[in-house]
């Protein structure tokens, strides 16, 4: 049972109707007659598509039916959802023919689908368990009502497992499918975050500095003439601007990816951040190779952020930066002896982190007690660069 499982599960059975016991005897009188549907459709499908087994419309008349039967275990999930408040994911939905390279390999996956053969056992079983349900609700209403919150209880939770056991998606597949497919949402939610922060950056900053910079210019040029001084006290001033300029358009090239990360490595790039650091940091990097480029940029991108976490709101007086490989992973740890209290579940920008490391297999960890410094470790897999 899952931490989310156990904060809705119902609270403890008492001698009284209330709400939940309600909801539960409207569960188990509901169990015959939609157990009596699936079982009769389940049986009418698997002998059918059985029987033509032999011929061309076998096959895909039984992936059409497992599909039905995927729908028929998405109901018992709803009603178990709504009266059990049993919460359990959503099976993930099966490919198209395009997504899944053909008509013959969508078929395939229909005909293997475990999620449509657990709905079918579910079914199977369901009608005897449905009868007995039924009858023991329905004479308990009106001969025993003493013990019929007890009863009703403990049924409910047999169904309960029942739909764990088989209409939750608990396949180890099914739940990496739907951890990546968080990941990439998440990939792609941060892309075009970036994408938007450096369109801001170029439009606020270098080119409004350098359409400043076109029109004194224009300025100066027609001053050149009748005011000599005045045009170079022009130019002069032009010239400020334009390295002001470069020096924004090199902190932006600096912010998307640092060249000097691509041309020494991690080494002398975490060097070169924790040097721009208001508290000294100490950098200490042990790696036998340089990893992927992907997994060295997001290394080098958290540091910097944790980095700059310290500068402005650590209070610290001293702080590191350590870097290694243990086996397949790529470890970064971070500490200052500030004043900690750091939490990523407050939206700060920890959490972002947290969410870009969750996107690649990556784990991120935060220990910050009040008064006694912050440590965040990072793991990111590591990957041989090509």
């Amino acid at each position: 049972m899952t931490a989310n499982d156990q904060a809705l599960s119902p609270p403890p059975v008492r001698p009284v109707f209330d709400a939940v016991t309600w909801k539960e005897i409207a569960h188990l009188l509901g169990n015959f007659p939609l157990a009596l549907i699936g079982f009769t459709y389940t049986v009418f499908m698997v002998a059918t598509a059985g029987g033509l087994s032999v011929t061309a419309v076998g096959l895909p008349l039984l992936a059409c039916g497992l599909y039905v039967s995927r729908q028929l275990g998405r109901l018992e999930r709803g009603r178990a959802r709504a009266l059990l408040g049993v919460r359990v994911a959503e099976p993930t939905p099966l490919p198209g023919p395009r997504r899944a390279g053909g008509f013959f390999a969508w078929l395939w996956a229909g005909v293997k689908d475990p999620v449509g053969w657990r709905t079918v056992l579910y079914e199977l079983v369901r009608l005897p368990w449905g009868v007995l349900t039924f009858t023991v609700t329905l004479a308990g209403l009106f001969v025993l009502w003493p013990v019929l919150p007890y009863l009703v209880r403990g049924m409910a939770n047999v169904d309960r497992a029942m739909v764990r056991g088989l209409l939750s998606p608990s396949d180890e597949l099914e739940r990496r499918i739907a951890e990546l497919e968080t990941g990439r949402g998440v990939v792609v939610d941060t892309a075009a975050a970036d994408l938007r922060r450096i369109e801001r950056d170029l439009h606020d900053g270098a080119q409004a500095r350098l359409v400043a910079l076109a029109m004194g210019l224009g300025l100066a040029k027609e001053k050149l003439l009748e005011d000599p001084e005045g045009a170079a006290a022009m130019v002069d001033e032009a010239h400020g601007e334009v390295k002001l300029a470069l020096r924004e358009l090199r902190d932006l090239a600096r912010g998307i990816h640092p060249a000097v990360l691509t041309d020494r490595g991690l080494d002398a790039a975490l060097s070169s951040v924790a040097s721009r650091c208001l508290v000294p940091v100490k950098v200490a990097v042990d790696l036998p190779a340089r990893p992927a480029e992907a997994i060295e940029g997001i290394a080098y991108f958290v540091v910097s952020e944790l980095l700059q976490n310290v500068s402005k709101h650590a209070g610290a007086r001293d702080a590191g930066v350590e870097v290694w490989r243990s086996g397949p992973r790529l470890l970064v740890r971070v500490s200052d002896d500030g004043r900690g209290g750091a939490d990523p579940r407050g939206g700060s920008g920890l959490a972002g982190l947290a969410e870009r490391l969750r996107a690649v297999d990556g784990v991120f960890l935060v220990e910050s007690p009040e008064g006694g410094g912050t440590v965040v470790t990072a793991e990111l897999p590591w990957r041989d660069r090509a």
